[in-house]
């Protein structure tokens, strides 16, 4: 027993411990938080590379293809890089995502414990609720993003709140189901108030794999919360105050005029124009694409040619995720982006599929799939990973998430309560 207490008290797993509960929890409210973090994160992990790369080599066969593709990621962008002469600039993002492997071995190293990150997860979401509602109830803004895009915000609060959602899986105590719940709610309510239509896609989705699943769910007052947040989401549709029915009903008008032959220069009528370019570009270097700024000179004379809205030259991307990457990387590329979904979804997946598992091993497993799959379908609507916060936090929290399950398999025992 005395052992145990000299354990849980390990200042270095109460400093790690503080540092992964910083990362969500800021990831919001600054606009550094994330990079910060990512930075963080390699350093503190300098410090402990023996047992790190130990707790590497020991799960490799477990871990290797999702640390394969991160690694493919950034060698085929480093490549393209040479051949193509790209922007240096061009290497820091799926360098960082690289790095953010060194999160998971500082995990499986100094064996935090799990809670810094759940109670990261629902400040995170709480605090991001709480700036994003200011900006919106106070500052009339209608498209709120706190310090970062909205989009970005809206996104990552969902993830937050999936993942808080999965974390009630992980409590022992039924009366503390409460904050857990309280963090679902407040993420979901954070992406609500910020008008991202995109995180939706992936909330239905979330949805059916919480259905999927919910023989994992730890009581029914947990599988009554789960349904009451997606419940919670769902009536937003019916209070005018949240913009929700505006947005769908004009997404709805968007599309009818665009197919009618009308104007394009709508959010709907944008990305259709996008993805039909896509599907022009996709054909003339399918195997390796044009790279982040080459295809720009075959979409002006499109352009000029009246093929295509002029309204395509000004968008930074193609808002998707699968044809920003074949137009961008080709084939190859494509499979790059989408072994990085693909691989992770694919661990945690078998993660959650083990028998008598642990209710720590369930959580963490649950919280990765969910996020896997919320990035999945943002991806739809949206390229999330062409902004470096986006690119980052997803990096940052599958690596995470896997270090704590391989924790959680290795010590073989049901966790504490939160």
């Amino acid at each position: 027993m005395n052992n145990n207490s000299i354990k849980r008290t390990d200042p270095k797993q109460a400093v790690i411990g503080f540092l992964i509960f910083l990362f969500p929890f800021i990831s919001l409210i600054t606009p550094f938080g994330i990079g910060l973090s990512s930075f963080i994160f390699l350093v503190a992990a300098l410090f402990f590379l023996k047992p790190g790369f130990a707790a590497l080599r020991r799960h490799w066969p477990a871990i290797r293809w999702v640390v394969i593709f991160f690694a493919f990621n950034f060698f085929y962008t480093l490549a393209c890089f040479a051949l193509r002469g790209q922007e240096l600039g061009d290497l820091e993002k799926p360098a960082r995502m690289l790095f953010a492997v060194s999160a998971m071995m500082l995990v499986m190293a100094t064996k935090p414990d799990r809670k810094a990150l759940w109670w990261g997860v629902i400040g995170g979401a709480f605090v991001g609720m709480l700036l994003v509602g200011y900006q919106r109830l106070f500052l009339g803004e209608d498209r709120p993003g706190g310090l970062l895009n909205a989009i970005t915000f809206g996104d990552i609060a969902l993830s937050l709140g999936l993942i808080a959602l999965a974390s009630m899986i992980d409590v022992r105590a039924v009366r503390k189901v409460f904050w857990p719940a309280i963090g679902a709610l407040a993420g979901l309510a954070a992406s609500t108030m910020t008008g991202t239509r995109g995180g939706w896609l992936g909330l239905v989705l979330c949805g059916l794999l919480f259905i999927q699943h919910s023989h994992v769910l730890a009581n029914r007052r947990v599988r009554a919360i789960v349904a009451f947040t997606f419940a919670f989401m769902a009536a937003t549709y019916f209070v005018p105050e949240t913009g929700v029915r505006e947005r769908v009903r004009q997404g709805v008008v968007d599309i009818t005029t665009y197919f009618s032959g009308g104007s394009a220069l709508t959010n709907v009528g944008v990305r259709l124009e996008l993805w039909k370019a896509a599907g022009i570009l996709i054909g003339d270097a399918a195997v390796l694409g044009r790279g982040e700024t080459g295809y720009r000179k075959v979409l002006e004379p499109l352009v000029q040619e009246g093929e295509l809205d002029p309204v395509v030259l000004t968008m930074p991307h193609f808002h998707n995720e699968a044809l920003q990457a074949l137009v961008t990387g080709g084939v190859v590329g494509f499979a790059a982006w989408f072994g990085m979904i693909l691989a992770p979804f694919a661990f945690f997946t078998r993660a959650i599929s083990v028998k008598n598992a642990s209710r720590q091993e369930f959580a963490t497993a649950l919280a990765g799939i969910l996020l896997v799959t919320s990035y999945f379908g943002y991806g739809l609507t949206e390229v999330i990973f062409w902004s470096l916060k986006g690119a980052l936090f997803y990096a940052l929290m599958v690596f995470l998430l896997m270090g704590f399950y391989l924790n959680a398999k290795d010590a073989g025992q049901q966790p504490g309560p939160v």
